[in-house]
């Protein structure tokens, strides 16, 4: 994998063809892409559940403003685990810098923090992840699975989640809604 291939701190942007259900008109953040592989959260997919749900799963005593807090589907993966996207980076028991203004954090006591009001500003929890292995990744893209962009902090923390998919498309001047989903090679 060369250094212009590396897809960390990217949107991956489901092509309209992409009819697995996990994936169906989702846009995914990579949190980590290496030579072993990939993984991401997925950004437009909330659940019915909301962060107070999870707290009180937890044991973790919160207010009525974690019920405004929605939890994501993150990927088909381990989805029994949480993991909160956030910045501005902080020292929590268990984060991996994904950019120089965002982190990846799955320990208990970022979540114990925002219970109390001090977590991050900006946040996305989510359960499971979506993973690639070594070089599964690179042939979706090739095989026309998705698109890629650099990641923007608004729609990945401000923009209501119904409107990422097009908008993440339009960073790179793509009408999603024009794009036939039989689409191939040229």
């Amino acid at each position: 994998m060369t250094a212009s291939s590396n897809f960390t701190n990217q949107f991956l942007i489901a092509m309209p063809g992409l009819e697995d259900p996990n994936f169906f008109h989702s846009v995914t953040y990579i949190c980590e892409h290496n030579e072993q592989g990939a993984m991401g959260i997925v950004i437009n997919q909330p659940t019915d559940l909301t962060l107070k749900t999870v707290l009180e799963h937890m044991d973790i005593e919160s207010d009525a403003k974690a019920a405004e807090i929605p939890v994501f589907h993150g990927g088909p993966v381990q989805t029994d685990r949480g993991f909160v996207l956030h910045s501005p980076a902080g020292a929590w028991s268990s984060s991996m810098p994904v950019s120089e203004g965002v982190q990846v954090t799955t320990s208990r006591d970022i979540l114990e923090a925002m219970a109390r009001h001090e977590g991050p500003k900006d946040v996305l929890v989510a359960l499971g992840y979506a993973g690639w292995g070594a070089g599964q990744l690179e042939q979706e893209i090739a095989d026309n699975a998705w698109l890629t962009t650099p990641a923007d902090l608004d729609i990945l923390f401000r923009l209501p989640p119904d409107q990422r998919w097009q908008a993440a498309a339009a960073r790179l001047g793509v009408d999603l809604s024009l794009i036939s989903g039989d689409a191939g090679h040229a």
